[in-house]
């Protein structure tokens, strides 16, 4: 094997291990094996070889019945993003979960088409709670938090795949002062979104999600425009 086709075959196998973290990250359940190298498109055998050296890490965990999730490893490593923001935004994402009810986040522009959940918050009072686990992807077209991010970037800065549709709703959302979603991302959940915007991090959204809003969308928003400030002046902005 020459060196180049060596390295073509190792940045193949760390694309499949990233591309399973990434599968993962999106379901909204744990997943088998057959499930993974289905995702990957690739025999299971070799879906089963990279998970072994994921799960060696610490980065997935298999259960009794042999479904894969994300593991704990990943959390260390997440700590280390934008660690600041996740430090200073944390105590007013739960102070706006637990005045809603409903679960906050703060989602960031991955690469011009997704969005990634960075951090998030539950409600510690509420009977219902939606687990929104950092690391979600997310087409950056659908969904609240997606659509505020795009509301904040010149429409210059889109990716070319933006629907009509999705241009004249953010349009919309650009006179209101907020996006919104319903049934986009994951099914049955509602979520209200703004921008957020600071020097020196990626473009950004702080969104809340339930199954239900609990207020009029534009008191959810301007509950969170005030989040999105109290974050802006703690971060210096």
């Amino acid at each position: 094997m020459t060196a180049s086709t060596a390295g073509t075959a190792g940045s193949q196998t760390l694309s499949r291990g990233i591309r399973i973290l990434e599968v993962l990250a999106a379901s909204e359940r744990d997943l088998t094996i057959d499930e993974l190298a289905v995702a990957l498109g690739v025999h299971r055998s070799v879906a089963y070889r990279l998970l072994r050296t994921l799960e060696s890490h610490g980065l997935v965990i298999r259960d009794a019945a042999g479904r894969v999730a994300l593991g704990t490893g990943l959390a260390a490593l997440a700590a280390g993003v934008a660690r600041d923001l996740q430090q200073i935004a944390l105590p007013e994402l739960n102070e706006v979960a637990d005045e809603l009810g409903m679960t906050c986040l703060i989602a960031v522009l991955a690469d011009p088409e997704e969005a990634v959940t960075l951090v998030s918050a539950a409600p510690r009072r509420s009977m219902a709670v939606v687990s929104y686990r950092p690391g979600h992807r997310h087409p950056i077209t659908r969904g609240g938090p997606g659509k505020a991010i795009l509301q904040a970037l010149p429409d210059a800065a889109w990716p070319d795949s933006v629907p009509d549709a999705v241009r004249a709703e953010i349009d919309t959302a650009r006179a209101r002062g907020y996006a919104v979603s319903h049934d986009e991302v994951v099914s049955s959940l509602r979520s209200v979104a703004v921008p957020l915007t600071l020097p020196g991090q990626l473009p950004a959204s702080i969104a809340v999600i339930h199954v239900s809003l609990p207020a009029p969308e534009a008191e959810i928003a301007a509950r969170l425009t005030a989040a999105a400030d109290a974050i802006a002046r703690a971060y210096g902005a």
